[in-house]
């Protein structure tokens, strides 16, 4: 995530950020870092009440399923935060490459993330996981 956002700033500095008004501007702003922080949060916080890793890097160490707050609505509610980040920053920077950001990071979380991470929960837990896939969305 944060090299993708270090490559939205460079690729904004390349180019005039648009014109966008200053209320829409910061109104779009505050409800993405809400959502930011509601997703972001929501999920290091469930994570950490299932007493289960937040660790993307070591699935195999999940502890259990986790269906309670947040991820009643998204089975990845810390990658919809970063995605929410991003496109916040993107906001930020007012420069129309920078949306392709947010894009990049939904896309390679998707392959290199996400995907894994489901077929190691699938492998370790079951039909409880599969259940899970079938009644909440990847996303949102």
């Amino acid at each position: 995530m944060f090299f993708i956002a270090a490559a939205m700033w460079g690729a904004a500095k390349l180019q005039t950020p648009i014109a966008i008004e200053p209320h829409l501007r910061t109104g779009l702003m505050l409800v993405l870092g809400v959502v930011a922080l509601a997703f972001g949060f929501g999920g290091i916080i469930t994570f950490r009440l299932a007493k289960t890793t937040i660790n993307p890097v070591q699935i195999d160490r999940a502890s259990r399923v986790v269906t309670r707050g947040i991820y009643r609505l998204s089975r990845n509610p810390m990658y919809v935060g970063l995605t929410a980040l991003l496109t916040n920053w993107a906001l930020f920077l007012a420069s129309p490459v920078a949306l392709l950001g947010p894009i990049a990071f939904v896309l390679f979380t998707h392959r290199f993330q996400i995907l894994p991470e489901e077929r190691v929960m699938t492998a370790k837990f079951g039909s409880e996981y599969l259940a899970y896939m079938q009644r909440v969305r990847r996303w949102v």
